[in-house]
């Protein structure tokens, strides 16, 4: 018979009945810190360190941790609803990208980091309630951590996330990353050392992040942490404990194996565990993720269980241990008041969802027993963090010019994604950390002396301090990387270092000190001002030119202004085609597009251009001019196609023009843009994993539509990335119907060329130019790919390879989570991902009859998507999530 529960809190948890519970049980020490312990209340405003009543622990205020953001409070009405001081207070960060904490530390020391977030809506907007997207992320160092996911959350909701790691420098960096869906915020935050000899799988490399830690047996407090747990990690108690489960307890002290503490589970929580009644022979639990769990652990997890034998009476006990009903440990027994920790050594397993069984093995007299239980999940440590002297000779600066730059928040150059404004750093050497070769302070307003840590800094080459307000001499010290010093319009004075002199005189460094008191009494070159003598040599050739280019302009201007309405309207076509279509005459298009003042776009058919129609209906103007008319094939068959075609998710042609000097389209216009300038145009805002997998929907039907619903079947031909537009609401549109064709799928259409785009081609289609609907989809499966990976459809990596080949490569080699954009930062659903990837490599199949049709691909995104909703719709999450 089986008996289960689930570890996942389905409720918010009360956090003052905790505490309460125990403020009343456990003895305190008060107001002193234990050893290496940093304890900090996030918007406390007050100087003064204060102590935690149920703990005993002081807390202080956040302001020598951290630069800028601002201090707030929780409305009142919240404020009974938290379990302790430190939630009612906050500090947000409305400014810059990324903002982080830097806390004291030793190198190479283990730490238990955890930060804790409250809204309480304490900016009176209700974020979590407005049913918009409330997501920030988490740095731990260089590396992303996991997101907070506020969204659709009870403001008074407290969110926990911890990480096991360890300290790189004598800092620990926390860094809070604005995703652009709420301004990130943090109410406490507190570091803990652990032993070097705990959780053996932490490392430089590999830190971990908490999923669930659980207690068992017939626990009063709804918590347990400092004092009974040195390390102040928290421990849950089980939520259903009722029968057949059984609680077992012993007043005897439940020890260590000599040598191999590798958890330090206090003897406390061992003395309590959970077993069944002896007419049951096994028991189950099952670990579930929530909103607030990191998608990285959505793949990977590592489960550790706690077992200690503490019947004294018969201690026969055997049990196996199965994770969904794999065999993992094998007829194991527990120790008489010994602690006996599993686990896989550091090796990982997938799918945090997992049903975990125990189950009593022949010989056993007793079922099996628990007295505790954790899981972590993976986070990598891949970026490196900066040169350790270039960090702190960068710290250096920055106090002795009070540097205050909202952006010099963290590492200075990792990630490069948020590396600081106005360095430059080289990132050539992949294994070693970053080094900042350049740094640009002009016009910075710095005062004072020229600080030696710039002269310290052994790989920088580009030194630029002009236009400030610095003085005395300049420091004699060896400048061996650097390769420009511009000291230029400073109050510098003195000698100039003789080092200084023959490296500039040897053409070794450019030297640039003009505007400086000093150069009053040289007169060397460094002292002359270069850019005027350039100036002097450059300005004539630059006017003749400009007034050359002018001429040309005016021609040109006053060729089109005296005659270009009159010669085109010449030209417009008398027989119009017979299609139920606006016919625009090129007037119109000049008055629509403003004299074709707006590009916004260009390819080998001509230029796009804004247009504006008399209703105030915004357009796309698509003009082939004068010189590809006569090449042109593709315009009667887009017009004739989209004047048939009617959908949601095809572009809507509003008219066209027919001139023999100017062919051109009017579309509907998309604010967007499309989908490769969203997925790689280095816009500042990316699409999210969900936004994708509806935009691949939208041209899944809309090519569904083409194939299904058109008689004669329609295929598009060139099905793409640029050619699927994007509106004000990210709905994707497919467009550019110029190599479409209409065939009956009875006779597949033979073309003596194969036309479409290199890397979307079906190469079926293009050894035999035997043209079907399978062509539009071996087409959508490399968009599908672009979609998932970020990747163009041919890759240098370093070497060319396609697409489906990048990905099957990555996937032999790692995981299937290595192929995935890495601007989604990890915030996607693996069982989807598996899914989309399994479609797109189904639908890049080199047989066309092995790919499934535009009907199928639609019907399995739309089973997709429901599981990104409900996964982002929960309500529900586990002990790690919400209080």
């Amino acid at each position: 018979m089986v008996i289960s529960f689930s570890c996942s809190a389905t409720t918010k948890l009360t956090w003052t009945l905790a505490l309460l519970l125990i403020l009343v049980t456990m003895i305190q020490v008060h107001g002193q810190s234990p050893p290496g312990f940093v304890s900090i209340d996030c918007g406390w405003i007050n100087s003064n360190t204060y102590t935690d009543n149920a703990l005993g622990i002081p807390y202080s205020s956040d302001g020598e941790f951290v630069d800028g953001g601002l201090n707030h409070e929780i409305l009142p009405e919240f404020m009974d609803g938290v379990g302790n001081d430190q939630q009612k207070t906050l500090r947000s960060f409305p400014d810059g990208s990324r903002n982080c904490y830097t806390l004291p530390s030793t190198i190479s020391k283990k730490y238990l980091l955890r930060a804790m977030f409250t809204y309480g809506n304490y900016d009176r907007l209700n974020k979590t309630g407005d049913m918009s997207l409330f997501l920030f992320g988490l740095h731990i160092g260089v590396n992303f951590w996991e997101a907070v996911n506020l969204t659709n959350q009870d403001p008074s909701t407290t969110v926990l996330k911890e990480v096991l790691t360890i300290a790189p420098s004598n800092s620990v960096s926390f860094c809070l990353i604005n995703f652009g869906s709420g301004i990130p915020f943090i109410s406490s935050l507190e570091l803990r050392p652990l032993q070097d000899t705990m959780y053996p799988f932490v490392n430089s490399s590999l830190s971990v992040s908490y999923f669930q830690r659980i207690r068992f047996g017939n626990v009063t407090d709804l918590i347990t942490r400092y004092p009974m747990d040195p390390y102040d990690r928290f421990w849950f108690r089980i939520v259903n404990n009722s029968y057949p489960w059984i609680s077992l307890n012993t007043s005897s002290i439940v020890k260590s194996p000599p040598d191999n503490d590798a958890f330090s589970v206090p003897s406390g929580i061992l003395q309590k565990a959970s077993t069944l009644d002896t007419n049951y022979s096994f028991m189950t639990f099952a670990m579930a993720q929530g909103r607030n769990l990191g998608t990285n652990s959505l793949q990977l997890f590592l489960p550790i269980f706690h077992f200690a034998e503490i019947n004294m009476s018969n201690p026969n006990r055997r049990f196996s241990i199965y994770i969904n009903d794999v065999l993992v440990f094998s007829d194991f027994s527990p120790s008489l008041l010994q602690v006996e920790s599993k686990y896989y050594s550091g090796q990982f397993k997938q799918n945090a969802s997992a049903s975990i069984s125990l189950r009593k093995t022949d010989g056993s007299s007793l079922p099996p027993l628990i007295n505790a239980f954790e899981v972590y999940s993976p986070v990598r440590m891949e970026n490196l963090t900066t040169d350790s002297n270039d960090v702190n000779y960068m710290k250096q600066i920055k106090t002795h010019y009070n540097l205050a730059r909202i952006g010099w928040n963290g590492d200075p150059c990792s990630p490069s994604e948020y590396s600081w404004e106005d360095l430059t750093c080289d990132y050539s050497k992949s294994n070693q950390n970053p080094r900042i070769v350049a740094i640009n302070l002009s016009n910075s307003g710095l005062i004072g002396g020229i600080a030696i840590s710039f002269i310290n800094m052994a790989s920088l080459v580009n030194l630029d301090l002009s236009h400030n307000n610095l003085t005395g001499a300049i420091p004699d010290y060896q400048l061996n990387s650097l390769k420009v010093l511009n000291l230029s319009n400073n109050q510098l004075n003195g000698p100039i270092p003789g080092y200084i002199l023959q490296r500039s005189n040897a053409g070794l460094l450019d030297l640039r000190l003009e505007g400086n008191p000093l150069c009053s009494e040289v007169k060397g070159a460094y002292c002359s001002n270069k850019k005027n003598t350039l100036t002097a040599v450059i300005v004539p050739v630059v006017l003749v030119s400009i007034v050359v280019v002018i001429c040309i302009l005016w021609k040109f201007c006053w060729k089109g202004k005296s005659g270009d309405h009159e010669d085109y309207a010449m030209y417009e076509e008398e027989t119009p085609l017979h299609i139920d279509i606006r016919r625009f005459t090129y007037a119109e298009l000049k008055l629509i597009t403003n004299e074709f003042q707006s590009i916004i776009g260009k390819g080998g058919f001509g230029i796009v251009y804004h247009g504006i129609l008399k209703n105030g209906n915004e357009v796309a103007v698509k003009v082939l001019m004068e010189t590809s008319i006569a090449e042109s094939t593709d315009f009667l068959p887009e017009v004739q196609t989209l004047s048939k075609v009617h959908h949601k998710n095809l572009v809507t042609l509003e008219g066209y023009c027919q001139n023999k000097k100017c062919l051109a389209l009017v579309y509907d216009f998309m604010p967007r843009g499309n989908l490769q300038q969203q997925l790689r145009g280095g816009h500042d805002y990316s699409l999210n994993w969900e936004q994708r997998l509806h935009i691949a929907l939208d041209a899944a039907q809309g090519l569904e539509y083409l194939h299904e619903s058109c008689t004669p079947s329609i295929v598009h031909r060139d099905v793409k990335t640029p050619n699927i537009l994007l509106d004000e609401n990210l709905v994707g549109i497919i467009s550019d119907f110029g190599l479409s064709r209409a065939f009956n799928d009875a006779h597949t259409h033979i073309s003596t060329v194969a036309a479409g785009t290199l890397g979307y081609l079906d190469p079926e289609y293009h050894a035999t130019f035997q043209l079907t609907v399978k062509t539009d989809v071996y087409s959508f499966g490399i968009v599908l790919l672009e979609i998932i990976t970020g990747q163009p459809p041919v890759c240098m990596d370093p070497q060319t390879v396609h697409l489906p080949n990048w990905v099957r490569q990555k996937i032999a080699k790692g995981s299937i989570h290595d192929i995935v954009d890495k601007r989604l930062l990890d915030q996607y659903d693996a069982i989807a991902l598996q899914g989309v990837v399994d479609l797109a490599m189904n639908c890049v199949e080199n047989a066309a009859i092995h790919r499934p049709t535009m009907t199928e691909v639609v019907a399995r995104l739309k089973v997709l998507l429901p599981a990104v909703s409900s996964e982002k719709q929960s309500v529900s999450a586990p002990p790690q999530s919400t209080y």
